[in-house]
């Protein structure tokens, strides 16, 4: 049975709840939700078990906080014995427009500290991500006030579209891969 890791990077804690830098944690969860499953509270992270068309989803939601992302995700990986190439770190992207996601099999942390640390654990970017746009509409020296910012309520419409395709785009992964899965995702925009 083909087995998946899915992370949503985010950080622990209402004060960060549904802000732009959890979107990780707000995309897993509606993947999660979607399947009827739900979390427990385990080693370095919140963690559901989910099965989809034959194959096993571990959705985890990492509880070192943002800057210690590696360690949940390595974690996990080795634990239940998942080739990097099955993972996918859904993550918040300044450089991408709100109306836009992007996936890539690999690249750069671009500034990312949760994805920086993933990186170094791994010692490599070779592993797939799902970057959410959040915009960068924020004033010059405002930009940790933006991405731990809640979202807009003219936003939210938009952000609920984006969370229930980016759900799609995890089953699609899984189903028919990154390569395909990228293409579709990729050329999307939202309105």
């Amino acid at each position: 049975m083909n087995k998946f890791l899915i992370i949503g990077l985010g950080n622990i804690g209402d004060e960060y709840r549904h802000t732009r830098h959890n979107i990780g944690f707000d995309v897993v969860s509606a993947f999660v939700l979607k399947h009827g499953g739900f979390f427990k509270t385990d080693r370095l992270a919140e963690v559901a078990e989910l099965k989809w068309k034959g194959k096993i989803f571990i959705c985890i939601k990492p509880t070192t906080f943002m800057n210690l992302s590696g360690k949940a995700f390595k974690y996990w990986m080795d634990k239940e014995k998942i080739a990097v190439e099955n993972t996918l770190t859904i993550v918040d992207d300044l450089a991408l427009p709100l109306n836009k996601i992007r996936m890539r099999g690999s690249g750069s942390d671009a500034g990312h500290n949760g994805l920086r640390d993933i990186q170094l654990t791994l010692g490599t970017d070779q592993y797939p991500k799902l970057r959410f746009g959040i915009g960068n509409d924020f004033p010059k020296g405002r930009q940790v006030e933006f991405v731990l910012g809640r979202w807009q309520p003219s936003e939210v419409p938009l952000i609920e579209k984006k969370i229930a395709k980016c759900a799609e785009i995890i089953e699609s992964f899984a189903a028919i891969g990154l390569d395909k899965t990228m293409n579709m995702a990729n050329s999307l925009g939202f309105e």
